[in-house]
């Protein structure tokens, strides 16, 4: 496991299609942070969901970010190369008699979704074990996040035992992060606030797994104006669409931060790394930004 002697930081897309603003913004965010701390900034490609992945997109994504003036400091980590790591963390959670496997399915949840124990004391009769859940507590589990503040959640009341191996054979978002972060030796995880989701569940697994916990810092999603998470299906996108220094301007003013007038790519990456400040950036959850305007 790679332990960093300093902050280092990563962005991890999943390569379901081209680098949009939205992606932009949680890559820029992260990398001023790192940057700003004298650290690392890494990147992770998350291609465990074979299924999801659109071709060529992983390259497409590594050439913006290269385009736009980021590129990762240690070799790119592709999740599908980390697949037998998985493996070893869901085997010891389940010798240890943290999870359990289960035999429901979606369907078998009541309509609150909070997953009630079916399976917690052993697969009923007639039964056939699908996934693999963690088992969790009725304790309040909170962190304070740099940006949106204190965070607290009870694991049982709103989701109870959670999946970490999914019934398609795939491990879980949650469990590939966490133990990802720490093979990474990841201190510091800034990304956007769609993900504050997960967090809980993210450190409950992380206390179970004996992984050190990382700070976090959860910055505004942009939304389009209908209030949809912009992503992908913006063909105005202006990542795609604008030059590289002006997609840069735009992200920055994004985060709340106040770039001057117009300058070259480098030299506004210069000021940028200077001048950022992660108190700027509103802390809010969600800021609706008009791709189509952005001219």
């Amino acid at each position: 496991m790679t332990k960093p002697t300093f902050y280092a930081g990563r962005f991890a897309p999943s390569p379901t299609g081209d680098l949009h603003f939205g992606s932009f913004v949680a890559a820029l965010a992260s990398y001023l942070q790192a940057k700003q701390a004298g650290g690392h900034w890494l990147i992770r490609v998350e291609d465990i969901d074979q299924p999801r992945e659109v071709a060529g997109s992983s390259k497409r994504i590594l050439d913006d970010l290269a385009r736009l003036g980021m590129k990762s400091q240690s070799p790119v980590l592709y999740q599908s190369s980390r697949l037998p790591a998985y493996r070893a963390a869901i085997d010891g959670l389940l010798k240890e008699d943290k999870a359990y496997w289960c035999a429901c399915s979606r369907k078998d949840l009541p309509p609150s979704g909070v997953y009630p124990g079916t399976c917690r004391n052993g697969i009923p009769n007639g039964k056939t074990a699908r996934a693999v859940r963690i088992r969790v507590n009725h304790e309040e589990t909170g962190f304070d996040d740099l940006i949106q503040g204190r965070i607290e959640e009870n694991l049982a009341n709103t989701i109870g035992d959670f999946i970490i191996h999914r019934a398609d054979g795939i491990p879980a978002y949650q469990l590939a992060v966490v133990t990802d972060d720490a093979h990474q030796g990841i201190t510091e995880v800034v990304r956007g606030s769609d993900l504050l989701d997960s967090i809980i569940r993210q450190i409950h697994l992380q206390r179970c797994l004996g992984l050190p916990t990382p700070s976090y810092a959860h910055h505004p999603v942009a939304t389009g104006t209908d209030g949809r998470k912009l992503g992908k299906r913006f063909r105005s996108d202006p990542v795609a669409r604008l030059p590289a220094a002006v997609s840069l301007g735009l992200a920055l003013q994004f985060l709340g931060q106040n770039p001057p007038g117009e300058m070259k790519l480098d030299e506004l990456w210069a000021w940028a790394e200077q001048n950022w400040k992660i108190g700027l950036v509103p802390a809010v959850k969600a800021i609706t930004f008009n791709a189509g305007q952005a001219d």
